[in-house]
């Protein structure tokens, strides 16, 4: 079983969302979650690579699949995801294009809108996820990683302090998280969180 690897990177395909790592002279087909892909295009061929890795081999399908993770607590989450019905290795692999405190949050708000926003989730796995891990998952929530509200970019300060005001308003994470897109989309020269809050609330749906 593997569950650590170190070496260089060897190869990289944005398409599939796999690397090759070069282990002393061995390459290690990994799948990475698209919230881990993201860091590795700025690495170049032949930099070093740390990878917590999630080793899954299944009766139907011998060869090993290797998951990666830039962190532990990535992977942790990973496995706690595991639990839910329905969702399996791979599937919760092309699932994570959001960073781990970013659905950690989700499951604990019960936001099941923002939870089918992943890729291969639907309505009934996403209420599945809130169900068996809501309360379980605060630990992530509360992480102070790359915070990825949308699968594009990270999320700005300035998103950051409209997002907390919107929730200290007693709005769930998700619809907030959606309006400030949109506000943004509609006027993106908003420089503070002022105007950011007043664009968000002239579509009315926030009042």
């Amino acid at each position: 079983m593997i569950s650590f690897l170190s070496g260089h990177l060897r190869r990289k395909s944005r398409d599939d969302q796999k690397i090759v790592v070069d282990v002393n002279g061995v390459g290690y087909e990994v799948l990475l979650p698209e919230f881990v892909r993201r860091t590795f295009d700025e690495k170049e061929i032949g930099a070093p690579v740390e990878l917590e890795i999630y080793y899954h081999v299944a009766e139907r399908q011998p060869r090993p699949l290797l998951i990666g993770f830039n962190r532990e607590h990535e992977r942790t989450f990973f496995e706690r995801l595991l639990r839910v019905a329905d969702i399996g290795p791979l599937k919760a692999a092309r699932a994570l294009v959001f960073s781990v405190s970013t659905v950690a949050q989700a499951i604990e708000d019960g936001d099941v809108r923002f939870l089918t926003r992943m890729p291969e989730i639907g309505e009934r796995t996403a209420q599945k996820m809130v169900a068996t891990l809501k309360g379980k998952v605060a630990e992530w929530a509360l992480l102070r990683d790359e915070g990825y509200a949308s699968p594009a970019a990270p999320v700005s300060d300035l998103q950051k302090e409209a997002l907390e005001v919107l929730i200290g308003l007693g709005y769930k994470r998700g619809e907030a998280r959606d309006e400030i897109d949109q506000a943004l989309k509609r006027n993106p020269g908003i420089r503070t969180v002022e105007e950011l809050l007043r664009e968000a609330f002239k579509r009315g749906r926030i009042e």
